[in-house]
């Protein structure tokens, strides 16, 4: 049957309600800007400001203070970009830049707290540093309501993933995705098994546990929201697995960065392993990010920073997140076929993957096709010395800031005793998938794939 010009008209505007769209649009737009610029001989170099290194607090307010006005610019831009689809999205633009503002500001901090030349010494990592004070803020003091406007959690960290793929050539998704693919498939079945067999015998509702698996195997709180609505599982099934996420998501943001550290794992395979643990897009950088800052700082440790961030982004972005949308059409066929009466009207089709798939993950695609097609050709020291310094490090760090206001974002929004509302039996069965899964992702990313995952920078 043909679509009428009104379906029609009302999938356009679809481009331009849904988050994940519009961190499509921006990041690209970051990344289109940035490379038009580049071509005409100039670049985005002046906006992207990022705070350089510094040993002394003179020193450092000397620094922010000659540049005082690109800071001030920065926020304009993100400020008019952000705002621009916060009134799109149906949310109130006054409160959003209150909250935005006071954002950017402890953001700045953080990253220059993050360049003290001693910041390695003290683990004192942006990542953990803006999720610990975010913890500690929320679960000591009443938040005010309107500053919950600003806590764009998953708009932030999509935009940041678009912008990630700038950095990654597309040669390398290429090369490592039938890997990376690989590697998640077999991690995500079996702890999806296990959350889903032990959920069974602990006598969970199976829309229940297949919440709770989905959330464990696929891309955390969007597999759970996701799932959750494919099978027809209760609001509050969807609530208590992004809990669960969150948990065990915050646990492994300081755990595994610290256990790559003790056995001297190289940054890209830590960086896989990360990928393959981790619940959370957003947890799951901040620990790599964590762990590629160790590069070079700690004794024992190789690879490139960047490998840290780039295997983990092909093991769980390339890897896990892609999945989604198959999983949400099977779970839905065996849920309205197999299971009992779900009370979801309609019935699943083809068209549930398009509807389930994270968008930004085609962002990210489309910016790394973008960068390899204009550096085709350039010898791999040309890339190094003018591709790297006038494009690539000014959309990372780009990318940084957004990811720094997304980790703020977490930790102000993350009350502990939300965790209690859980309960015991759901959290044995997704703690038995997180055991399975830590334990399976370390032997494929440090035993069977290692040779891949070390050479990942290479």
């Amino acid at each position: 049957m043909s679509q009428t010009s009104s379906e029609i008209s009302s999938g356009w505007r679809q481009l331009f309600l849904k988050e994940d769209w519009w961190a499509i649009w921006i990041g690209l737009g970051f990344v289109f800007v940035a490379i038009g610029l580049f071509v005409s001989g100039s670049g985005i170099g002046w906006i992207a400001v990022s705070p350089g290194a510094w040993h002394s607090l003179p020193e450092l307010g000397t620094q922010l203070a000659a540049n005082a006005g690109r800071y001030v610019a920065l926020f304009i831009v993100l400020a008019i970009v952000f705002s621009i689809a916060i009134a799109t999205l149906g949310f109130q633009i006054r409160q959003f830049l209150g909250a935005f503002l006071l954002l950017y500001v402890a953001s700045i901090l953080i990253y220059a707290l993050g360049q003290w030349d001693q910041a390695h010494t003290y683990n004192l990592e942006p990542p953990l540093v803006a999720l610990a004070l975010g913890l500690l803020i929320a679960n000591t003091t009443t938040l005010p309501e309107w500053l919950q406007s600003g806590l764009r959690v998953e708009f932030y960290i999509k935009v940041g993933i678009v912008l990630l793929g700038a950095g990654l050539p597309f040669s390398l998704i290429i090369w490592a995705g039938p890997v990376a693919i690989l590697q998640a498939a077999i991690v995500s079945l079996v702890t999806f098994s296990t959350i889903f067999f032990v959920g069974g015998k602990l006598g969970l509702d199976r829309r229940f546990a297949a919440t709770l698996g989905a959330g464990g195997a696929i891309c955390g709180v969007s597999g759970s929201i996701a799932i959750a609505g494919a099978v027809g599982a209760k609001r509050e099934h969807a609530s208590i697995a992004i809990s669960l996420v969150i948990f065990w998501a915050i646990v492994f943001i300081f755990a595994l960065p610290i256990i790559s550290r003790a056995l001297n794992l190289p940054t890209g395979v830590a960086g896989a392993w990360i990928g393959t643990s981790e619940f959370a897009d957003a947890a799951g950088l901040a620990a790599a990010q964590t762990y590629g800052g160790y590069a070079g700082h700690v004794p024992g440790i190789t690879g490139h920073p960047d490998d840290a961030v780039k295997a983990f982004t092909l093991m769980k972005v390339i890897g896990r997140d892609v999945w989604i949308g198959i999983w949400a059409l099977l779970l839905s066929i065996v849920a309205t076929t197999r299971w009992d009466a779900t009370g979801v009207a309609g019935r699943a089709d083809a068209g549930e993957i398009w509807r389930r798939f994270p968008k930004f993950v085609l962002g990210f695609l489309l910016a790394s096709l973008a960068v390899t097609l204009l550096t085709h050709g350039y010898s791999y020291a040309d890339y190094k010395a003018n591709i790297v310094p006038k494009l690539v490090a000014p959309l990372t760090n780009l990318r940084t800031w957004a990811f720094t206001f997304c980790f703020l974002s977490i930790g102000l929004s993350t009350r502990f005793s939300d965790f209690a509302k859980a309960g015991a039996k759901p959290f044995y069965a997704f703690t038995a998938g997180v055991v399975v899964n830590v334990i399976l992702g370390f032997v494929l990313s440090t035993q069977v794939f290692v040779d891949f995952w070390s050479a990942i920078g290479k």
